[in-house]
């Protein structure tokens, strides 16, 4: 089953789309096993009006490097829960 364009649930567990490798179970938190690159939104060269602490996150697959998810975040914050739904 499709969770987003860069997720699937396979047999219990959150896998990447692209390379098919489990991030974590479904009862767990799969951002908290990706890959984090946290940017300023400042530094990402384009005048937003965010404010300074305003912090882009990038989410990746630890295995393959894909594109799963981003968010923006103020330093400490905790990542936004996907609630995954599965019948």
């Amino acid at each position: 089953m499709r969770l987003s364009p860069a997720l699937k649930a396979e047999r219990g567990k959150v896998v990447c789309a692209q390379c098919e490798e489990a991030l974590c179970d479904l009862s767990s938190h799969w951002k908290e096993k990706a890959a984090l690159n946290e940017t300023p939104m400042g530094r990402l060269g384009l005048p937003y009006s965010t404010g300074e602490q305003v912090l882009l996150r990038v989410f990746s697959c630890p295995h393959c490097g894909a594109l799963l998810d981003t968010e923006t975040a103020l330093p400490g914050e905790l990542f936004l829960r996907d609630e995954i739904f599965t019948s």
